[in-house]
């Protein structure tokens, strides 16, 4: 399967969010079919045509934009589905642009999954982000895509303005409920030229720090996953446009802000189990991993590891690869054997 992206930044939002700023990280300012024909071309020289492959629609509220405008876009699309080169086809848009006529368009062209972007399932939360919607829209908006057979993503943020763990936490608990097919996990960035670049000047939003923003992000991926919702992204890809110089005003951003997550997920597995080893003697532990997971147990610059020996005090604690292994065991031995 391959999936082809297309790039329409900030098209069909009514407003700016306090956080976002998508027209100045992308370049690009308006959006046409030609626009979508070019961003195509680069990308079919290395694709097998079947109907596993899907085009993708990213960036902005695609069902926002006017009826006439959406099917200009969909027209180099039609013509790659017409030919079997895709089967599909996915885009993102808000809560509040989700009635039965849109869908009924989006149907018309291949569409088959929608994200929302929902960040927060807190009113107040979404107030002081300047979302421009609440709450019911996503219910709203759910109900009716689940009943004209979209499969569902939601895109998710933990420290917005205003936004506590425990809001976090409800906001997780309702997305349970909600049960989507799938979501998106991200942490909130200050980025240049938007209106929470002069808030945080003034003093007035602290951003999450690193450890706080992989903590959270790490309650919200347990939960979605242990109830079989699948977190497809944790972390905004960290290409050219969001890195370049000064475009990070604050905020806990890390290019590899997913598998810090997942180290501090096997931290926390492990911690326990390795706790009660040392309090029973046991000595000489042995963490033995598949060598695909030995950089995510170590954690960053082996903080997982250095922490485990801490807490061991005196008994060794050692991590080792074996690429034939197949899932993590620990060994040890008692002192008096």
């Amino acid at each position: 399967m391959a999936i082809i992206p297309v790039f329409i930044p900030h098209a069909g939002c009514p407003h700016q969010c306090v956080f976002c700023n998508q027209k100045t990280i992308s370049g690009q300012q308006t959006v046409s079919s030609r626009d979508v024909e070019q961003q195509l071309e680069r990308y079919l020289q290395w694709i097998k045509p079947g109907p596993s492959n899907e085009a993708a629609f990213y960036g902005g509220s695609f069902t926002g934009l006017p009826a006439d405008l959406q099917t200009e876009l969909f027209r180099p699309v039609d013509k790659l589905l017409a030919e079997g080169v895709i089967g599909s086809v996915r885009l993102s848009t808000r809560p509040d642009y989700i009635d039965a006529a849109r869908l009924e368009l989006l149907q018309a062209h291949g569409v088959k999954t929608v994200e929302l972007g929902v960040q927060s399932l807190d009113d107040n939360v979404l107030a002081a982000a300047e979302r421009g919607h609440q709450a019911t829209d996503v219910y709203k908006a759910v109900s009716l895509l689940k009943q004209y057979g979209f499969e569902i993503g939601l895109q998710l943020m933990v420290g917005m303005p205003g936004q506590s763990f425990d809001s976090v936490k409800a906001t997780v608990e309702q997305v349970l409920r909600l049960g989507p097919s799938f979501a998106r996990i991200y942490p909130l960035l200050v980025i240049k030229g938007t209106p929470l670049e002069h808030i945080y000047e003034r003093g007035e939003f602290e951003p999450l720090t690193l450890e706080a923003a992989v903590e959270q992000s790490a309650y919200v991926y347990s939960k979605l996953t242990l109830a079989g919702i699948k977190v497809i992204r944790v972390g905004l890809q960290a290409d050219e446009e969001l890195c370049s110089e000064g475009n990070i005003v604050a905020g806990p951003f890390h290019p590899s802000f997913g598998e810090l997550v997942q180290s501090f997920l096997l931290y926390a597995e492990l911690t326990p189990q390795l706790q009660r080893l040392f309090c029973q003697g046991a000595g000489n532990i042995v963490i033995t991993c598949p060598s695909k997971l030995e950089s995510k147990l170590r954690g960053l610059k082996n903080n997982n590891l250095r922490r485990w020996q801490q807490l061991a005090g005196p008994v060794p604690v050692n991590i080792k690869a074996k690429p034939d292994a197949e899932r993590i065991m620990i060994s040890w031995r008692l002192d008096d054997e």
